[in-house]
């Protein structure tokens, strides 16, 4: 894809994502906490959104502050996330997290990467996801859905996520920074699929190169 089709393709992605339901991220964020979006963001490594934003829903009902969370047990953690991916680590993590919130950033969510990094459980995605979505600072959140449709298009060329994110970052014009998460993981998750892709529905394929597409539908 070329740097002068990137805002085309995008804008179409907009319009045809609205039918689509919203990332996990985007649906916990709504409830105005960022506390509670960024436990959601952690729960969500390696699950499913159907399984992560119930299990959200079920911890939350329960503790919904950094203080009421870090007086659960770890074992009261794991028995309401559960069945999320890991959700013993997952259940240590939070009740550290939610410590250190208190401990060291008076109960608030921070806001800079690497304070975000400091916090058990959250990597440079989850970082990015809260910086953009929360916060409203550009960031580029390369999951899996981003990594592997832009190198599709053709417009980075990339071995890594992490390499992903360094590429976009030299070239996605910086507008598109916040968004390109959430067109490409509704896109990726319906359309551009990593398996047999629905090209054959996709609004956005004449601007596609398919690189290592070899079956679609």
């Amino acid at each position: 894809m070329r740097q002068d089709a990137l805002g085309k393709a995008l804008a179409i992605l907009s319009k045809v994502t609205e039918s689509y339901e919203e990332p996990i991220v985007e649906r916990q964020h709504r409830k105005r906490s960022p506390f509670r979006t960024l436990v959601s963001v952690l729960l969500s490594a390696r699950t499913k959104d159907d399984t992560t934003g119930p299990a959200t829903d079920r911890l939350f009902r329960v503790a919904s502050t950094p203080k009421e969370m870090a007086a659960l047990s770890e074992r009261r953690i794991e028995k309401l996330i559960y069945p999320v991916g890991f959700y013993k680590t997952k259940a240590a993590h939070v009740k550290e997290l939610a410590r250190r919130l208190i401990d060291d950033y008076s109960g608030e969510v921070p806001k800079t990467m690497d304070e975000l990094l400091s916090l058990p459980g959250i990597g440079r995605k989850s970082a990015n996801l809260m910086l953009g979505v929360v916060f409203g600072i550009p960031a580029i959140c390369v999951d899996t859905h981003v990594h592997r449709i832009t190198n599709r298009w053709g417009y980075v060329e990339t071995k890594s996520p992490a390499q992903t994110e360094q590429a976009l970052r030299e070239k996605l014009p910086r507008k598109y920074w916040i968004e390109i998460n959430r067109l490409l993981v509704i896109y990726g998750q319906n359309v551009c699929t990593p398996q047999s892709p629905r090209c054959s529905d996709c609004r956005i394929e004449g601007y596609c190169e398919k690189i290592e597409v070899f079956r679609s539908r």
